[in-house]
């Protein structure tokens, strides 16, 4: 398989902080214009092995970037699953048992089709309910499949995937005496050597592993100590073999009836639990997670002792607040709740649309309200990384739906991977509008998540979508989040916060491609939008803090000298309709009042002058000789 590489750093909001990433055994790299380098070696005597490592290149070129060291492959998991006669020993019982559970649940569905049941609502909670314990049932694999399943609309219908929302990862804890066991293996001595005391039981327990709470005996910090569940691994190989196995089989139907590659939907899944399994890849997330937000007072993210973490064992700073599965809790704290909340928000946002890295799987027990009022966050095994290609996709996506521009929404949604390439989308734009305003109703307070989610399950079986597995890591985030936010306040509105955001990000930061998607949203078909300029402003101001936007006037103004057109275009604004738009300047530049540093704009101006002269003469001279 090839895929395109660059130097593997993963950067920061307009590349301030450089991550080294020599380390990492994840690392992410966008597509770039180097030589293709080759990330697996694919013995050629399997001809069969071509066949499964099909669909994963194709996930790997969708994603924008690719993995120089990774522990996820169809061939790999195939050695694993196949490395002894007993393994495949297991895999046949293994088979069987699947076979025997999933196959009278798929029997059941016969009947009620037969017996004429099958939509009625109480048989459809009865089966959403049923297939959600065969899950739990089966084990680790399933129940994490089960919880991807519940933010695929491109796969599951609306009922079943709300039943699959409570879908929960707690499960009985295993012997102490095992983990103290592994602990100790990993610590490489005694365990009272490091830990001054730890917990005799688990504080809780999931499918993965279970964690305690210790004290480290070198300074006295209380920390999390995670230790994974013993013989978790080779059961996931096992059965991550057996589900692209039966992928395989049903690829063609799936892509037929379902518009999607099922091998592709197993891939992406099995990609994201092995990286679950890794602890030492979770304890790289966390140092990321704390370097992105080092720099910001309302948001805590624990540090990570590196040198006490192995691939099964994890030494994390325990985290002392209020878990937002305790609403009222966090209410009678005496906080302000809803700058709480609007935190919440602001940092999920900077995770998907700055960083690129954001946490797949905020539900309630993984978010802390801290006593200062700051957010935590926890439990950084399911993190999920888009590329600089898909954030600014991402943003373009947004600057279409604000110049309701439909059309250009469903490129995106082929630039995105939602729709394969060639796609004829003149029928999907008009259905995107129908969704996008009936979801927004009269006013931002009538938009929520939920609701576009369900208009959006519709319009997946109408037409060719599939929903990437990062972005249904996504949605699943956004949605999360929301519920979170109207169990604290019902009277919360997501765009409310949003839009803020988003304002001041096109308004105030320096990058070059938000700079251009800025003028996208002030021009519309070579026009000035004075009221889009207004609303722009008004809803920045909304955020908390002040709003620089010096720089933003210094790059305009640039702009404004060195091209013709735009200048042209600001000319043709003022004097619209035959008339000066005194009234609209008037109006706009009372919205920056106080927001632009005069001396900070003259002294950077006078500093651009040298730069900025060889820059106009050289497009002049260009224009006379162009002649």
């Amino acid at each position: 398989m090839q895929c395109q590489c660059q130097l593997p750093t993963r950067h920061s909001l307009y590349g301030q902080k450089v991550f080294h990433q020599a380390t990492r055994t994840r690392v992410r790299q966008k597509a770039a214009r180097t030589q293709a380098v080759a990330v697996t070696q694919i013995p050629t005597s399997l001809s069969t092995s071509r066949v499964w490592e099909a669909a994963y290149e194709q996930l790997q070129m969708e994603k924008g970037v690719c993995n120089l060291i990774q522990k996820y492959s169809p061939e790999a998991v195939r050695e694993r699953a196949l490395s002894s006669p007993d393994a495949t020993f297991q895999i046949l019982v293994r088979g069987l048992t699947m076979t025997g559970v999933l196959g009278g649940f798929f029997l059941g569905l016969a009947w009620d089709r037969i017996s004429l049941q099958a939509d009625t609502p109480g048989r459809v909670q009865f089966r959403a309910a049923q297939l959600r314990e065969i899950l739990t049932s089966l084990g680790p694999s399933f129940v994490k499949a089960g919880q991807v399943l519940a933010s695929r609309p491109d796969i599951v219908r609306e009922d079943y995937m709300n039943e699959l929302c409570t879908l929960q990862d707690d499960v009985p804890s295993f012997p102490d005496d095992q983990a103290f066991g592994i602990l100790q293996e990993e610590l490489g001595r005694p365990i009272a050597e490091v830990f001054s005391s730890i917990s005799e039981r688990p504080i809780a327990a999931a499918s993965l592993g279970q964690v305690y709470k210790a004290v480290l005996r070198e300074t006295g910090q209380e920390v999390a100590v995670k230790v994974q569940r013993p013989g978790v691994e080779p059961i996931i190989f096992r059965d991550l073999f057996i589900f692209r196995a039966l992928a395989r089989l049903v690829n063609s139907t799936s892509k037929r009836k379902l518009g999607c590659n099922a091998q592709l939907i197993v891939d992406e899944f099995g990609e994201k639990l092995l990286e679950e399994l890794d602890y030492l890849q979770e304890a790289r997330n966390i140092q990321d997670f704390y370097r992105n937000f080092s720099n910001d007072p309302k948001v805590k993210i624990p540090w990570v002792r590196r040198d006490l973490s192995g691939p099964r064992v994890l030494c994390m700073e325990w985290i002392d607040g209020i878990r937002c599965t305790d609403p009222a809790a966090i209410r009678a704290s005496g906080m302000d709740v809803a700058e709480f909340i609007r935190c919440g928000v602001v940092t999920g946002l900077r995770q998907l649309l700055e960083f690129g890295l954001f946490h797949g799987d905020p539900h309630p027990g993984n978010i802390f309200a801290m006593p200062d009022g700051r957010i935590a966050y926890v439990d950084f095994g399911n993190v999920a990384e888009l590329s600089q290609t898909n954030k600014q996709t991402l943003i373009d996506a947004i600057v279409h739906a604000v110049n309701e521009d439909y059309e250009g929404m469903a490129d995106d949604f082929i630039k995105l991977g939602f729709l394969a390439p060639g796609t004829d989308v003149t029928p999907i734009a008009p259905a995107l509008q129908e969704i996008w305003q009936d979801s927004m109703g009269r006013s931002l307070a009538d938009f929520n998540f939920r609701t576009v989610t369900s208009k959006f399950n519709d319009l997946v079986y109408q037409y060719p979508i599939r929903i990437p597995e990062r972005y249904s890591l996504v949605i699943r985030a956004l949605l999360t989040q929301e519920g979170i936010c109207l169990t604290l306040s019902p009277e919360f509105h997501f765009l409310e916060v949003a839009y803020p955001y988003v304002a001041r990000r096109l308004l105030t930061a320096e990058d070059p491609i938000l700079r251009e998607r800025l003028f996208q949203v002030l021009f519309q078909n070579g026009k000035f939008q004075w009221q889009r300029a207004e609303k722009l402003l008004g809803l920045a101001k909304e955020g908390s803090g002040g709003l620089d936007i010096t720089s933003t006037v210094r790059d305009a103004v640039k702009v404004v000298l060195l091209d013709d057109k735009l200048r042209m275009q600001l000319v043709n604004a003022f004097t619209e309709d035959n008339k000066l738009h005194i009234d609209e300047v008037r109006s706009v530049l009372n919205q920056v009042q106080g927001e632009i540093n005069p001396q900070q704009l003259l002294r950077q101006t006078l500093g651009d002058l040298p730069a900025l002269s060889r820059q106009f003469m050289l497009s002049w001279s260009d224009k006379i000789l162009s002649k």
